[in-house]
C-alpha cells in the first residue's frame, strides 16, 4: 500500500515539474526527452536484435531436438 501511495505522489510530482504553473521545467524536460530518444531507440533496437538471433537460434535448437526423436 505504501508503494502504490508513494508512486501516485512522485507520479504527481513529475506532471507538476512539467506544467507551467508548477515549478516551469517543461523546456527542459522536451530538451531532455529530444536528446535521449534517440538513445533510447537505438538501445531498445539493439534490444530487438538480440531477442531475434536467440528466437533464431531457439528455433533451430528446436529443428534439432525434433529430428533426433
Amino acid at each position: 500500500m505504501k508503494a502504490l501511495i508513494l508512486g501516485f505522489a512522485v507520479i504527481l510530482a513529475a506532471v507538476l515539474t512539467i506544467l507551467p504553473a508548477g515549478l516551469g521545467w517543461s523546456d527542459d524536460v522536451l530538451a531532455f526527452l529530444r536528446g535521449s530518444l534517440p538513445i533510447l531507440a537505438g538501445l531498445i533496437g539493439l534490444i530487438l536484435v538480440f531477442a531475434g538471433i536467440s528466437d533464431i537460434k531457439d528455433r533451430i535448437d528446436e529443428k534439432k531436438h525434433s529430428k533426433e526423436n
